[in-house]
């Protein structure tokens, strides 16, 4: 009898109770013109009841709270609007609540379990949605994000493009897809593209600095979360579609999305087709083979030049059902990625046997991508004393990525992923709000063939952490902590005899002895427990005005590449050696053993500060930042080269003639202190209802803390957007400078600057219950060779030239 009665009351504090009395709230939400505004979001902060307003701006509550209650109002084209009203029991109120307008589009992150926006929160996010989204989005997820501030690309030939966010990429930052890990091998190397399609999203979110607080110790550097609506959250029917084609490598692309469903149902498709060409470029394109002395003008000028090797052709279909009930839902979603893309600058050369004194052919060198993905979303409103909501998101990844050449598979990377994640959010106590979560991921990652450089290994991390956020007075603060448990465990490690040989030597004088080469193999095991701290404050301090403070200080375990990886990396064009070996010089000789450092945790200070106006015709949000990363992996040069190891098939004599060609210079794991310091502005003016200018800058200063720079680190940049739109016709106009960038590292080339023209132009043409919209846009509309300093290729693949683009898109 004692023990039914302790459950009693367990369940009478979870589950809704008599508190939640008759209290209610009518409400009216106008603009500072007194015109009423619809559609406008109106949340109980800390609660689930939220209501949309009607086409007079009215909305009602019932059931509120006694005492504080705290609102959230948000809209497109206005600032958010937090204001919190008292009731007493049974109290019943009616209230006017005043919305102006913002230039800056405000969007909350769908991906956290607390608030975020770029208005909002202490951490600086930026959000990309609606048309400006579908304007921007480009076959790479690098590419379609690089205009916004603290983002730039990598630029991989337009096929296989990431992003870089302040100035750091690769294990650095997490690629997600609805909060959970995209499980692709992107990371490894800048030739990988990634598992993700941004013409069937409905937003993507960038946190820019540590994230690690939500998405684990390989989000260091930020976190990209592409976020669709795969899993149903509601039944109402409404979809998208997309057909475009593109003048500069004859693109044609086709995309969908829908969603429908019954009372107790909902279900999800989209789909996407896209294939292009090889790109066109304004000028000629060095290949791997140039010795940058012949002079290519006589023979090509008034032709039209192309990156090789550029060009792709992938689809994609995803599925998705949920079971919808009052206090929540459950669904699932399978998706099917499929892309084959060539890898500009990763070719072999070949001849036919016959004759020897024929031109030398070039053997393509292409990608076929092949990704399962089935992912669980759920989530159960408790609306109990204790605990308000509990969301879960799971997911399995069976990706496979295959680099053929000549019709054959050289190497093949295969990467098997599961994951988990479940927050718990609890009701607000005191007026905090928050929960925590729990995390798991599992992957197997392996690569075989002849330019597998990383031996097979699998990774587990199990986490908990906690998030908290309070108002107090005029003062947001939010709080959080995360510990982990990482392990990487690796069975088959080589260390083969390297035969390096250093830039003074005779790279045609050295002999091949093949028994006096020895391989060890050995086991690897390594356990880190990284741990993340972070507390940030955003202080209104007057009327349409706040201050943003963010301090963390995150940890990174190092990735199975930083560590295990030796041998030949063809997409980077080095020969590329892990931190678990080192260098050894003699009088005599260099050669790679084992190291004797300890193998320890990335650990990045990170400070944010942000200054926002957040109301009015003019707007702004200026960010500046600066991280000190202890312990950072990087590679270094070691001034010697090796063989790629590559059989092309030649007999000797072609293989002594072409043995300098062969050689990769050879580039270690390191481990140093460094420093990266910047900021990212964006200014708006909303001069008239229909005109809009923006301005926007960033920079980042990446340097090691003893001295020198850190390696493709992204230029200052600054541009303006000047926009018009009316109720038909959308219209912009982007200018874009990138500066000259000779913070160059040791073995690295200055990179010269260059300014971006774009422009685009829509119009809507209302068909039936659809809303049809004609576009025509350009890129790069001066032709101007552009060459992407952050990019391992930008002698072999610079930007893309003029660009022109037409297309229709419909929303029903």
């Amino acid at each position: 009898m004692y023990n039914l009665s302790r459950i009693a009351a367990l369940m009478g504090l979870l589950l809704p109770t008599s508190a939640f009395a008759a209290q209610s709230l009518e409400g009216l939400v106008e603009n500072n013109t007194g015109k009423a505004v619809p559609g406008a979001l109106v949340r109980v902060e800390g609660t689930n009841l939220d209501a949309t307003t009607d086409k007079n701006g009215r909305f009602v509550f019932d059931n509120l709270n006694v005492g504080n209650n705290e609102f959230h109002i948000s809209v497109a084209g206005y600032a958010h609007l937090h204001t919190d009203i008292v009731f007493s029991e049974d109290e019943s109120k009616s209230l006017t609540l005043t919305l102006t307008r913002s230039p800056i589009e405000v969007v909350d992150v769908v991906a956290t379990p607390i608030h975020m926006s770029v208005m909002e929160s202490a951490a600086p996010v930026s959000v990309l949605n609606g048309e400006a989204l579908r304007r921007q989005q480009a076959a790479t997820l690098g590419d379609s994000l690089e205009k916004l501030p603290g983002v730039q690309s990598n630029f991989h030939g337009n096929v296989a493009s990431t992003p870089i966010i302040r100035g750091l990429s690769g294990p650095r930052v997490l690629i997600a897809q609805n909060g959970l890990d995209v499980s692709d091998v992107s990371r490894v190397g800048p030739d990988h593209s990634v598992a993700s399609e941004a013409s069937t999203s409905q937003q993507i979110e960038v946190l820019r600095g540590p994230a690690t607080l939500f998405y684990g110790s390989g989000a260091i550097g930020g976190v990209v979360n592409v976020a669709d609506g795969r899993v149903p959250t509601d039944s109402s029917t409404r979809g998208e579609w997309l057909l475009e084609n593109s003048s500069v490598n004859d693109q044609k692309l086709a995309s969908f999305n829908v969603t429908t469903g019954t009372e107790s149902f909902g279900f999800y498709a989209d789909g996407y087709w896209r294939k292009s060409n090889d790109y066109d470029i304004p000028v000629e394109a060095e290949s791997e083979h140039d010795d940058h002395e012949d002079d290519h003008e006589d023979v090509h000028e008034g032709n039209d030049f192309s990156v090789e090797n550029s060009a792709e052709e992938s689809n994609g279909i995803t599925l998705g059902a949920s079971y919808l009930f009052d206090k929540g839902f459950f669904g699932v979603a399978v998706e099917q990625f499929n892309r084959e893309y060539g890898i500009p600058g990763h070719t072999h050369g070949s001849e036919e046997e016959h004759d020897h004194d024929e031109e030398e052919e070039e053997e393509s060198v292409f990608a076929d991508l092949e990704q399962t993905r089935v992912q669980l979303l759920g989530e159960y409103n408790a609306d109990g004393e204790w605990i308000k909501t509990i969301n879960f998101r799971g997911g399995f990844t069976d990706y496979e990525h295959a680099e053929v050449e000549n019709s054959e598979i050289g190497t093949l990377f295969e990467n098997q992923t599961s994951e988990l994640k479940l927050d718990i959010i609890h009701s607000t106590f005191s007026d905090w709000n928050g929960g925590i979560s729990l995390h798991f991921k599992n992957s197997d990652v392996a690569a075989q063939g002849e330019e597998a450089f990383t031996p097979p290994s699998k990774a587990q991390t199990f986490a908990l952490a906690v998030m908290e956020e309070k108002h107090i007075g005029d003062v947001l603060v939010q709080l959080g902590g995360r510990i982990e448990q990482v392990t990487l465990d690796a069975n088959n490690v080589l260390l083969p005899t390297l035969e390096a040989h250093s830039e003074e030597e005779d790279q045609h004088d050295h002999d091949h002895d093949e028994e006096s080469s020895i391989t060890r193999v050995f086991a690897v095991s390594h356990e880190f427990t990284p741990v993340s701290l972070s507390a940030g404050l955003v202080w209104n301090f007057t009327q349409g005005y706040n201050l943003g403070l963010s301090m963390s200080r995150s940890q990174r375990a190092p990735s199975a590449s930083e560590l295990l990886s030796f041998g030949p990396h063809i997409g980077t064009g080095n020969y590329e050696v892990g931190a678990l070996f080192a260098l050894f010089e003699t009088d005599d000789e260099a050669y790679i053993g084992l190291s004797t450092e300890k193998i320890d945790l990335e650990t990045a200070n990170n400070i944010d500060l942000t200054f926002r106006k957040t109301e009015g015709d003019v707007a702004f949000v200026f960010n500046a930042f600066y991280n000190q990363v202890d312990n950072y992996y990087y590679q270094t040069f070691t001034g010697l080269s090796a063989e790629s190891g590559h059989d092309h098939d030649h007999d000797e004599e072609e293989a002594e003639e072409e043995s300098s060609e062969e050689l990769l210079p050879v580039y270690i794991f390191e481990t140093d202190d460094v420093i990266l310091h910047g900021f990212e502005a964006q200014v708006a003016w909303q001069a008239t209802n229909t005109f809009k200018a923006t301005f926007f800058s960033d920079y980042v200063r990446a340097r090691l803390k003893d001295g020198g720079n850190l390696p493709r680190t992204p230029p200052l940049r600054f541009g303006t957007q000047l926009s018009y739109e009316n109720e038909s016709i959308s219209a912009h106009l982007d200018i874009t400078r990138y500066d000259t960038q000779d913070r160059t590292a040791s073995d690295e080339t200055v990179t010269q600057g260059y300014t971006l023209v774009d422009a685009s132009v829509s119009y809507d043409i209302p068909v039936f219950n659809q809303d049809i919209a004609l576009y025509l846009k350009g890129n790069n509309l001066t032709n101007t060779e552009a060459r992407v300093h952050s990019s391992f290729i930008k002698d072999v693949a610079p930007r893309p030239g003029r660009n022109i683009s037409v297309g229709v898109r419909g929303y029903f």
